[in-house]
């Protein structure tokens, strides 16, 4: 794992950013703009989470491109291109194999813009961002975003401190692991519950949300932020207006059909994947400056 510069920049700057790729990602169907969103934002979570990124894309996301690429022709017969004929009697056709690799593409898509987003969009930065506007949401999403991590390292815990006494999930035969399973979940449940009270009540003896409350916080809105905040939002701005134009335009039913070429539909990818691959553009350049100063000294 390397330290991301671009979560370095203000959390405004990093929220607007990944809410326009995510939001791009979940409505673009077009396959240049797919294999644009998904090369760029693999690649961004595997700089900022290195092997555990790997991990999660070989063991859940190939799985799941398979799996939802397959099953979409099953219920799926639209189109005019018959390939065959499946043992039910409904046609397979081409265009439901290649929507379906569309569909899963932008699944798993916007699953790895997610991973990106949780890394960098910490606890901190969504009370910073919403604390004063929506005191009870940005508490609500703060907790709900450290919960899974929080929750695996204490059903760790527990399950190591249950394993020592011999009641592990590991521990006797068959039914006296599942017992022991459904106890280790009781307890993690109860301490789930318990620590969202305490963690309530020690923001409300705190006076969070109470009008006129101060807050302390490192950032700071700097010249870089608005450089950064122009890039994306003229980026976005071009992508909007190319879509709104009919640059964009792609079907998969009856037939596959779209723009690649044309002034307006290239300048709409230009601008997309300059869009896309604007985190990993930032730390490049890091990389490249932190080494350059390296090798001076």
């Amino acid at each position: 794992m390397k330290k991301d510069s671009f979560a370095g920049f203000h959390p405004l700057v990093n929220l607007l950013y990944f809410s326009a790729v995510i939001g791009f990602a979940m409505f673009f169907t077009h396959p240049a703009c797919l294999g644009i969103s998904l090369i760029c934002a693999i690649s961004y979570s595997l700089y900022v989470n290195g092997r555990k990124a790997a991990k999660f894309i070989l063991v859940f996301m190939l799985p799941m491109l398979l799996f939802t690429a397959l099953i979409n022709p099953a219920f799926n017969h639209q189109g005019i291109t018959i390939l065959t004929y499946l043992p039910s009697g409904n046609p397979l056709t081409l265009e439901s194999i290649v929507y379906g690799v569309a569909a899963a593409t932008m699944l798993i898509t916007v699953i790895s813009w997610f991973s990106c987003l949780n890394s960098v969009m910490t606890s901190d930065k969504l009370v910073y961002l919403f604390g004063r506007l929506i005191p009870a949401l940005s508490l609500v999403l703060s907790m709900a975003l450290r919960f899974v991590p929080r929750y695996r390292e204490q059903l760790k815990i527990i399950a190591n401190a249950q394993h020592c006494v011999g009641r592990g999930g590991i521990d006797g035969n068959i039914l006296q692991k599942m017992k022991h399973a459904v106890k280790i979940q009781s307890i993690m449940v109860t301490w789930a519950l318990e620590n969202a009270i305490e963690t309530a009540d020690s923001m409300n003896g705190r006076g969070y949300g109470l009008p006129g409350r101060s807050s302390f916080s490192l950032y700071r809105f700097d010249r870089r932020d608005g450089y950064a905040l122009s890039y994306i939002a003229a980026c976005s701005a071009i992508v909007i207006s190319g879509t709104v134009s009919g640059a964009y335009s792609f079907r998969y039913f009856p037939s596959v059909r779209g723009l690649w070429t044309g002034l307006p539909t290239i300048l709409l990818f230009i601008a997309y994947l300059a869009l896309s691959v604007f985190p990993m553009i930032i730390n490049i350049r890091e990389d490249l400056l932190w080494r350059s100063i390296e090798s001076r000294i």
